[in-house]
C-alpha cells in the first residue's frame, strides 16, 4: 500500500460522468476512497457521508472520488439511487487499485478471494500522498478526513 510522502501514481479512469484524470487536478487536494462494491450497505453509508460533505470539501480546496471495481453503468445507478454528489470511478480492471495497493487477498467464511480493501488516501495539491487510512471503519470517517484537511493535513 502506498504510504504518506510518496508520489501518487498519475492515473486516468472512467467514471459515471466521463473520465477522471488525476493530473488535471494538480493544485487541489484529491481524496480517494476505495470501496469494495457499489450499493452495499457499508459502501453506501460511506459514499453518502462523503457526498453530504461535498461543500465543506470544496471549501477546503478538495475533490472527492470513490473508486470501486464496478462499471460506470453500475456507478451511475448507485449515484442515482442514493443521490450521491462525489465522483465515482470505475476501476473494473483493478489497475488503480493495484497501484495504490488496495487490491488484496480477502477471506470470508473460509473462502479466500481478491477484493478491494476499504482505504482512503489524501493526495495533496503537490501530488504526494498526504495521509492514508488503510482499514477504514465507515462511521464518522468522512468527517475525520475533513477534520484532518482542516487541521492542515
Amino acid at each position: 500500500m502506498l504510504a504518506t510522502g510518496q508520489n501518487a501514481p498519475l492515473f486516468s479512469l472512467p467514471t459515471d460522468q466521463g473520465t477522471f484524470n488525476l493530473a488535471e487536478h494538480h493544485g487541489k487536494n484529491v481524496i480517494i476512497f476505495f470501496f469494495p462494491k457499489a450499493d452495499t450497505s457499508g459502501c453506501t453509508r460511506e459514499a453518502v457521508a462523503f457526498s453530504e460533505l461535498k461543500a465543506e470539501y470544496e471549501a477546503a480546496n478538495s475533490l472527492v472520488i470513490g473508486i470501486s471495481k464496478d462499471t460506470p453503468e453500475k456507478q451511475a445507478k448507485f449515484r442515482a439511487k442514493h443521490n450521491l454528489s462525489c465522483l465515482l470511478g470505475a476501476d473494473f480492471n483493478t489497475d488503480v487499485c493495484e497501484q495504490f495497493g488496495v487490491w488484496v487477498e480477502k477471506s470470508m467464511y473460509g473462502r479466500t478471494y481478491m477484493g478491494i480493501q476499504r482505504a482512503t488516501f489524501i493526495i495533496n495539491a503537490d501530488g504526494k500522498i498526504g495521509q492514508v487510512w488503510p482499514k477504514v471503519k465507515v462511521a464518522g470517517h468522512a468527517e475525520d478526513v475533513l477534520d484532518h484537511l482542516r487541521a492542515g493535513g
